[in-house]
């Protein structure tokens, strides 16, 4: 009886699921695709720039930076956003509450000590991730001053996902996409008016990460899900490794893409120099298509994002169909973006290299098309496997959601990444992203349907 009156007093629980997701959703993705167009904006207006593709390099080297950054925010974020939905979903509003605290305290020590350690270790970490001699300078240049702004940055992450939470979605989509709209601005002035290149765009990069930081701050004493006091704002570190738990799969994600970065760069460093291509093109052009893949991606968090507090709060109040229900729509609309991806990368690559800046280096765009077909030619199966993970996540199975958060990158891209190069070179390096996908895609299916058989047990045990 409980349990259906903490339903009805909350949306999140009779609401219809279509509704809810586009609720939760619509704003999510929004966000995240702005959010990425931090660096894709960068990007686009360097590589037209006189730093050309090298430039573009630069900000591929040094993006590992920054997928370390969001590892820290979602690891908070995530699991603090989870760790709300659960406890709002049993009626324990005083945990909800104390949860905010401690997402907000661990963001920033953890953003803080952070940037310190890439201020002191910039340049070897650089050439861990796959700089050359001809792009190590401009990624100094660019890193350097982004760093000033990377706690900016995992505090905005980490809080949004509780804004989110709280049932403010739109708010959140404000705190991101504000951010990117300076961005965006600001860009073509430090680089072209005051002709500061590299350097320009990551002061409008770092300016406009300390806006969305403002913005999400104001938030604060709005939240009305649940009532802060100042007993709230009290470090409770039992609770921070509980919220760390939950949103350990989520980190590892971000972790893992950190590691098949930097083992892609170096790979490509490697293998490009055995051919025609050499060092440069190769690392220029992953950064170009990894960063338009990252377009899918924010989709694909966006939706995780908007359905983790549906599936949270519902499986809290044991309303497993409503949970199965969130996630398999959840699924029917990444798949459905994920295929229009995948027709525009296979059709029309030209053009999605070109917007990037032009070069009349042929051998430039010959690579780059064909790294861009090849390395992404399952995407449109990539979004199941995220997906899946968020879902265990976000029902208290953070395990579960380390295993599947691993499974691409970790357990299957990098390891084939490193041994069919042996036999076949930059073809063998290139060719291991689709093979690692769809072995993902089918251990994903797998585990999802384990568990949907187990919550129809618990459904029927209920009843």
């Amino acid at each position: 009886m409980e349990a259906t009156e903490r339903d009805k007093s909350n949306p999140l629980g009779y609401e219809k699921i279509s509704t809810l997701l586009k609720q939760f959703a619509v704003p999510s993705v929004i966000a995240m695709l702005v959010s990425s167009l931090y660096n894709i904006v960068d990007q686009i207006f360097i590589g037209n720039s006189p730093a050309g593709y090298l430039g573009n390099g630069a900000t591929n080297v040094a993006f590992p930076l920054t997928t370390i950054c969001l590892a820290i925010s979602l690891l908070f974020g995530v699991g603090g956003a989870a760790f709300f939905g659960l406890s709002l979903g049993r009626g324990e509003k005083d945990r909800a509450a104390q949860c905010v605290s401690s997402v907000l305290y661990m963001s920033v020590i953890f953003g803080v000590v952070y940037a310190v350690l890439v201020e002191v270790f910039l340049t070897p970490m650089l050439k861990a991730f796959g700089a050359t001699a001809d792009i190590l300078p401009y990624a100094v240049q660019y890193a350097s001053i982004t760093a000033i702004g990377m706690p900016f940055l995992i505090f905005t992450n980490a809080m949004s996902n509780l804004v989110r939470a709280d049932g403010s979605p739109r708010y959140s989509m404000v705190c991101m996409v504000t951010g990117a709209v300076v961005n965006t601005i600001l860009d073509p002035i430090f680089i072209f008016v005051f002709h500061l290149d590299v350097a320009g765009a990551a002061i409008a990069t770092t300016i406009s990460q300390v806006v969305s930081f403002a913005i999400t701050l104001a938030y604060l004493p709005r939240f009305h899900s649940v009532s802060l006091s100042r007993e709230d704002f009290r470090p409770q570190p039992a609770m921070g490794g509980k919220i760390a738990a939950l949103g350990m799969s989520n980190c590892l994600t971000q972790l893992s893409i950190l590691l098949l970065q930097i083992v892609l760069n170096n790979s490509l460093t490697h293998y490009g120099a055995m051919t025609v291509y050499g060092e440069n093109i190769p690392i220029a052009a992953a950064g170009i298509v990894m960063k338009v893949n990252s377009i899918l991606v924010s989709v694909f968090v966006g939706l995780c994002q908007g359905s983790q507090p549906i599936e949270s709060f519902n499986y809290g109040a044991k309303q497993y169909g409503r949970v199965k229900a969130t996630y398999l729509l959840a699924v029917k609309c990444a798949l459905t973006v994920s295929v229009a991806g995948w027709l525009i990368f296979q059709l029309f690559p030209q053009v999605v290299i070109g917007i990037f800046g032009s070069t009349d280096d042929p051998i430039y765009m010959e690579f780059a098309v064909r790294f861009l077909r090849t390395f992404l030619f399952m995407t449109f199966l990539n979004c199941v496997q995220p997906l899946s993970s968020n879902l265990f996540s976000a029902i208290g199975q953070p395990v579960k959601g380390v295993l599947l958060s691993l499974s691409r990158q970790v357990i299957l891209l990098i390891p084939l990444m490193l041994a069919l190069p042996l036999f076949w070179q930059m073809d063998g390096l290139l060719i291991a992203a689709p093979i690692a996908d769809g072995l993902a895609f089918l251990l994903s299916i797998l585990m999802v349907r384990r568990e949907f058989r187990i919550m129809d047990r618990m459904a029927l045990e209920n009843a």
